[in-house]
């Protein structure tokens, strides 16, 4: 069954609902492991993070590009259907622990990134192959939202809980995501394509393009978080941490329409010129009071959202075809799980650097980083635009003939 959404939005609602299950179960289920991590860090007095912190990141990374390689012995979505069994074993294993020490919550960290790395390319390749290229950013969108939406509730309870109780509401909700298995998806055969080799996707130059463009706004970010942290106060923190998530949902729903309608790389330059200029207005100009930081706010919150969404769910599906798409999105996440890292190994603070020119600094590493994407190509199909753009006017035209004729009538 179809069901006509919003202009020319065609959906399978059927295939909407395993898509959208499989990818806010996923998405979400990093909050609870991180939240597990964190509160046994926490319980157990434990003062080295970063070989916590790198442990799981690096493990998630590792076993992504591992799972990419594995999946193509399995058939349909049996391999997504073991990702989740083992996410949902894995997650119940700090339970077998009582006393933590650095090595164990080490090798924890190691065997629940590998449980979440291990199948989510695939996750994602599933998410290309089930949508169509010029709905690929609506469908997106309204899965992201779904998934940080439902956020809060999942996070609201965390204060309250000891280790065991949390590690057993992990693999509850990880668990939850094997519903897909009752909703009985039918999976199509795809065509036969040559293999792809993990060398020939980083010669690819289009891939290249945007995944250094990638790298460098991860790396810019996660160098100026322990600036931001240490310049603010608290109250402006508080501010942030609640503004920034809200703008992000927002414009990840706004991203995910605009997209489908103008292209991807026209969204992407729009965050990246946005964001240099908000970095650039906080190092040079000075606008009394906290202006410039409320701007700086929502303009990073905003950027995150348009990243988020192309960079992590739809630029390499658009780039890669059957049989590559996992590879694809296996090195296409390396910047942001390796980035996450980064905060942990750098702490710098206004004492270190004067924020000002830290902030003029990275506007410039910004403005570079449009460089490579200026030269990269559009992935939406110019035909799919133009088409769109023919039905938008086309209905655009029998509306004012309806409105015509409705005052010659009268």
């Amino acid at each position: 069954m179809r069901q006509k959404v919003l202009g020319d939005f065609d959906i399978d609602r059927h295939r909407f609902l395993v898509v959208c299950v499989l990818l806010v179960n996923a998405f979400t289920w990093p909050i609870y492991l991180t939240s597990l991590i964190e509160k046994i860090i926490i319980t157990n007095l434990i003062a080295d993070e970063l070989s916590i912190w790198a442990a799981f990141y690096l493990s998630t990374t590792v076993f992504g590009i591992i799972g990419a390689v594995l999946s193509k012995k399995f058939s349909g979505l049996k391999f997504l259907y073991f990702w989740i069994a083992l996410g949902t074993i894995t997650s119940l294993v700090p339970v077998l622990i009582n006393n933590f020490s650095l090595t164990q919550l080490v090798g924890i960290s190691i065997l629940l990134g590998a449980s979440f790395g291990l199948g989510m390319p695939s996750c994602l390749a599933f998410f290309t192959e089930t949508t169509k290229v010029e709905n690929r950013g609506r469908v997106g969108g309204i899965i992201l939202l779904i998934a940080n939406l439902t956020v809060p509730l999942l996070t609201s309870p965390f204060d309250g809980l000891n280790v065991m109780e949390l590690s057993i509401i992990c693999a509850a909700w990880r668990g939850l995501g094997l519903s897909v298995y009752f909703l009985k998806q039918k999976t199509r055969d795809s065509p036969e394509v040559a293999k792809t080799s993990f060398v020939s996707i980083l010669r690819n130059r289009s891939f290249l393009l945007y995944f250094v463009a990638w790298l460098m706004f991860g790396l810019v970010n996660a160098m100026e978080t322990s600036i931001i942290e240490s310049a603010l106060s608290v109250e402006l923190l508080d501010i942030m941490y609640l503004v920034e998530p809200v703008i992000a949902i927002v414009f990840i729903l706004i991203a995910g329409f605009m997209c489908d309608w103008i292209g991807r790389k026209k969204i992407i330059l729009s965050g990246f010129v946005a964001l240099g200029a908000a970095y650039a207005i906080i190092g040079f100009i000075q606008i009394p009071g906290d202006l410039s930081w409320y701007l700086y706010f929502v303009v990073d919150g905003a950027a995150w959202g348009i990243f988020y969404l192309t960079f992590v769910l739809i630029l390499w599906g658009d780039l890669s075809q059957p049989g590559s798409r996992e590879k694809y999105y296996a090195l296409g996440s390396v910047p942001f799980f390796i980035n996450n890292i980064i905060p942990y190994c750098v702490t710098l603070s206004t004492e270190d650097v004067s924020w000002s020119a830290a902030f003029s600094v990275a506007a410039f590493f910004l403005f570079v980083a449009v460089l490579p994407l200026i030269s990269a190509p559009e992935t939406l199909p110019e035909k799919k635009m133009e088409l769109r753009r023919l039905r938008s006017f086309a209905e655009e035209a029998r509306k004012a003939r309806e409105k015509y004729e409705r005052k010659k009538e009268n």
